[in-house]
């Protein structure tokens, strides 16, 4: 289900500049100038990230499978649509639609990640996610100049169209339901207002050196008007279109921020490398492209490297390493493009695309940690959505200030090439400060995270049960019958829950080893497989209808023993060994059941924390 997650978020993000290096021919084809063609990208990221909120709403609405299969289907849609287009307006149609896959397609791959992956993988898992998002702008501009080089640009879209056949076959083979299913509905005027203020604030960032800085001013104020009325109205309905929670978490908006510092780096360096070394040194499309070949190839098996020293050492080291080798390199990228040596040039590229690895995954993994299994599914809408916004400031930034300083050195009397060098170098001193700011966001970051575990009296990472326990576990009702329990163990994977009463003490424990042990004792079908053979299909359905009409504290252990969750590792073994003594010695039966062995849940103390037990 992870592969099949992270395919959709490859081809989400590869189809955002597989159309770029085509520009040129489709101007040729269909009569169009610079300034309309680019509506193919620019409306592809506007329309992508509207779209981000509301499949938040669709998530928990509709089963994972069909609403995977209906939005790839959607961008399957676009494809066709988009190879066969007899006009510019029909071509910009059918990327809209493919848009609108991706901004549905993204947040629910990174949901459908978050809910299988376990605790001790997350960050490896997001870490191959990562390297996904951030393989597919970068590969599809190295595979659209190849494909260009011996097929019409239509062929792109064919292509495109036969990659998503086959995740839209994969994922409706491979996916199963994932979600809290409810009925969440979406506020139309929350979708308007948010429609309306990201488009307003992101055109107002792309003609901003292109056009009048009025036209781009009125523009970003009306955008952030109607994303302030956006805010205000998500705190005042019943069903927000976007949960806003997440936002109270100070290290999650700050992960959010550092993401799109990562991500504003990859979109800027894609679009303007290619475009110094196709004017200034005379290279093919293909050519240029090629020289970013060695650094995302190598990019994409740094991310779960990345992801698993995130998982044993957290970021408080790699995230600030990845800027600052980002900064160094790109500044050495930017002294070699005075020279004519490609090859030195595409070398020291190669770390500093290495490092978007360290810095991205890493990043959203710290943001998302910071919340709990409620907000979780909000906060992912949140990153999915700054994705496209960092996609869409990235590349109008950078192309931005390279055309505006290219066009002053050319106004001043300097050589094309000089003008061009100027340009890059702007580009280059833009990604160079977004570093360095994420380097202090980082510090900024780890040191909030340190000063509330300070606050809340937290042992060190290396001593504390709180370090290595399960804390996002799911619980069961005492109200609920056995037959319920045993469906939620199938439905999440898991061999046991606790139980809780109705105010959310803990009343007990139930491990699928209780339910067996039930059934062993009072039904033949759980003795022996061989049972069918002799008839037992009655028994079977009779064992469902008792354990429908058995509750589960029938079942459930009551006699727990707790920890507090800043116990030392030490306590939890003392404990666990006692425990464990006192059943053995004392046979651990219960009205003629067999012998069982007990977990010990771990519960904060009742002092303002959570009550939900939780495991070693």
């Amino acid at each position: 289900m992870i592969a099949v997650a992270a395919a959709a978020a490859f081809l989400a993000t590869f189809n955002e500049t597989f159309l770029n290096v085509a520009f040129t021919p489709i101007m040729q084809d269909f009569g169009v100038d610079v300034s309309t063609v680019q509506w193919l990208t620019t409306g592809y990221l506007l329309v992508a990230a509207v779209f981000v909120p509301v499949a938040n709403v669709l998530y928990h609405r509709f089963p994972t499978r069909p609403l995977f299969v209906a939005v790839v289907a959607i961008m399957v849609l676009g494809s066709v649509v988009g190879a066969m287009a007899p006009t510019f307006g029909l071509l910009l149609l059918a990327r809209l639609l493919q848009a609108i896959g991706t901004g549905l397609l993204t947040p629910i791959g990174m949901n459908i990640t978050l809910a299988v992956s376990p605790r001790e993988k997350l960050g490896l898992n997001m870490g191959i996610m990562a390297a996904m998002t951030t393989l597919g702008p970068s590969l599809a501009i190295v595979l659209s100049g190849a494909i260009l080089t011996v097929a019409p640009w239509t062929t792109l879209m064919w292509v495109f169209g036969a990659l998503t056949c086959a995740v839209l076959l994969a994922g409706a083979v491979i996916l199963r339901n994932v979600a809290e299913l409810g009925r969440p509905v979406i506020d139309v005027l929350s979708l308007l207002l948010v429609s309306v203020g990201l488009g307003c604030v992101l055109y107002g960032m792309t003609v901003a050196f292109s056009r009048s800085a009025l036209s781009a001013g009125i523009s970003g104020l009306v955008g952030l008007i109607a994303m302030s009325l956006f805010v205000i109205r998500q705190r005042r309905i019943e069903n927000p279109l976007l949960d806003l929670r997440p936002f109270s978490s100070a290290p999650f908006v700050l992960g959010v921020l550092m993401t799109m510092l990562g991500l504003v780096f990859v979109f800027a360096m894609n679009v303007v490398i290619p475009l110094f070394l196709q004017g200034a040194l005379d290279l093919p499309p293909l050519g240029a492209s090629l020289t970013l070949a060695p650094g995302i190839l190598l990019t994409v098996g740094m991310g779960p490297i990345a992801g698993r020293l995130f998982d044993r050492h957290g970021g408080h080291w790699s995230i600030p390493l990845g800027f600052l080798v980002m900064a160094v390199f790109v500044t050495l990228v930017g002294v070699a493009a005075g020279h004519s040596s490609i090859w030195i040039f595409g070398l020291l590229y190669v770390p500093a695309a290495l490092a978007t690895a360290l810095v991205v995954g890493p990043s959203q993994t710290f943001a998302l940690a910071n919340l709990d299994r409620e907000t979780s599914p909000h906060g992912v809408t949140v990153v999915s959505t700054s994705f496209q916004i960092a996609g869409c400031v990235g590349t109008s930034l950078a192309t931005g200030i390279f055309g505006a300083m290219v066009a002053a050195n050319a106004g001043a009397g300097r050589s094309e090439g000089d003008s061009l060098l100027a340009g890059f170098h702007g580009a280059v001193a833009l990604v160079v400060a977004t570093s360095f700011l994420g380097i202090l966001l980082a510090f900024l970051a780890y040191r909030l995270v340190r000063s509330r575990h300070a606050a809340e009296g937290v042992q060190g990472p290396a001593h504390t049960v709180q370090s290595i326990m399960q804390s996002d576990v799911y619980a069961l009702s005492s109200n609920q019958n056995v037959l319920e329990a045993l469906q939620t163990f199938a439905e999440r994977g898991i061999s046991g829950a606790p139980v809780l009463n109705a105010d959310g003490t803990l009343a007990g424990f139930l491990s699928d080893g209780d339910i067996l042990r039930y059934l062993s004792a009072t039904h033949a079908t759980a003795t022996s497989i061989y049972s069918y053979a002799i008839g037992a299909e009655d028994d079977l359905e009779q064992a469902m209808s008792d354990m429908a009409d058995l509750n589960v504290m029938r079942l459930a252990t009551h006699d727990t023993v707790t920890l507090d969750a800043r116990a030392s590792i030490e306590d939890a073994v003392a404990a666990l060994s006692v425990r464990c003594a006192a059943q053995e010695g004392s046979g651990g039966q219960r009205e003629g059941f067999p012998p069982r062995r007990y977990r010990e849940p771990v519960r904060d103390q009742p002092s303002g924390h959570r009550h939900v037990p939780a495991f070693p």
